[in-house]
């Protein structure tokens, strides 16, 4: 069979959730697959993170835009190598594509009530665009992938699609994500100087919770003797401003150390160097940093909502991420409570164990093959 395979953004040098979902299931089908023939559709870009090997061919599609890449590009350039089956890997496919198809939809939030306005446009832009896409492609989907029993469920429950024509395939998390020797997490110096932070990747989507993360942060410091800092990643620094000045917590600024993105490959230094990490969104799919920090034994405060628990494991540290006093609380009891803090390592070390992009990719193949015998 002839599988085209859409991983429009994955040469990008900034890569973000969904790219790194597809370029691992992608080298793991590399791997263990050598029956069918794959066509990987990318858009050029400056990481060359995968090559071409005997039956997986990378084909790069230049386009202007994401939607005239996926509108127009993608469906010519999959019948041009007489694609089979085509999955498409980020939420979104071609609106006119006589081809069977695979779609991974990773959540459906675009369709949901927001928590507050976005402020940023790149985000806002991808919002509208789906809302208006997705729901036209659904039926034509042969299987639709998602990312949790608790996405499943919520797809199944707010689009009406038929259980049969739904999947489950749990994401994975990369093997460089494990416990380090300290003389291995010297890259997590570029970034802040001093060993045991709080680590928070938060941004400006609403759904990241950053306000009451900051405002749980500003609580800790008042109680806590410590006063561990707070490494964020990704932030915008008028953003931080703005929950600051309205939240009155000028004491946390100095206490803060803002970065830019972060590379990959630096993040497992990060986790290890870090004394826990706040994983407090309001809502996700699935959360691959919550088994990135765990793999790396590092305890991880996160939410009682959403895919979080089903993730994490029903010993995990869970919280009402609409509280800031429940966050504030579970950051001081790490700080006060050793044998809780030990226990939360082990714990994090064994329910990551459970996960990976080897099995991820084992149930795509299976997949694939299950919708190339019903064609």
């Amino acid at each position: 069979m002839k599988i085209g395979i859409e991983a429009q953004r994955i040469f990008r040098k900034q890569k973000h959730g969904m790219d790194y979902v597809v370029l691992q299931e992608i080298r793991e089908l590399q791997k263990m697959d050598t029956a069918h023939e794959y066509y990987v559709f990318v858009k050029p870009g400056e990481d060359r993170c995968i090559e071409s090997t005997a039956n997986v061919h990378v084909v790069e599609l230049s386009c202007p835009s994401y939607p005239l890449w996926e509108q127009w590009a993608l469906p010519r350039a999959a019948r041009k190598y007489g694609v089979q089956l085509l999955h498409c890997t980020s939420n979104t496919a071609p609106l006119w594509c006589d081809i069977p198809l695979v779609l991974t939809l990773h959540d459906i939030i675009f369709l949901e009530p927001r928590d507050k306005q976005n402020k940023s446009l790149y985000q806002n832009l991808g919002w509208f665009y789906r809302r208006l896409v997705v729901p036209r492609i659904l039926d034509r989907c042969r299987r639709i992938i998602t990312v949790s029993n608790f996405e499943m469920e919520n797809i199944i429950a707010k689009l009406h699609i038929p259980r049969e024509r739904m999947a489950m395939i749990y994401n994975g998390y990369n093997e460089w994500f494990r416990q380090l020797p300290a003389a291995d997490c010297a890259a997590s110096e570029r970034y802040i100087s001093q060993k045991g932070y709080f680590f928070f990747l938060g941004n400006t989507d609403p759904k990241k919770n950053t306000e009451r993360t900051l405002v749980a942060y500003s609580k800790y410091l008042q109680r806590s003797d410590v006063k561990r800092p707070l490494l964020m990643a990704d932030l915008d620094r008028a953003y931080l401003d703005d929950i600051i000045a309205r939240h009155h917590i000028e004491h946390i600024r100095h206490s803060i150390v803002m970065l830019g993105y972060i590379v990959n490959s630096d993040l497992p230094a990060i986790y290890n160097s870090a004394f826990a990490f706040l994983y407090t969104s309001l809502r996700e799919s699935f959360g691959i940093p919550l088994l990135e920090a765990m793999a790396c034994g590092t305890p991880v405060i996160t939410s009682n909502t959403s895919s979080m628990p089903e993730i994490g494991g029903k010993d995990a540290i869970l919280v009402n991420p609409e509280s800031s006093d429940d966050i504030a609380d579970m950051m001081l009891r790490l700080e006060t409570d050793a044998a809780f803090y030990a226990r939360q390592r082990q714990l994090g070390l064994q329910r990551a164990s459970a996960f990976s992009w080897e099995k991820t990719a084992r149930h795509l193949l299976q997949l694939y093959e299950a919708v190339g015998a019903d064609r």
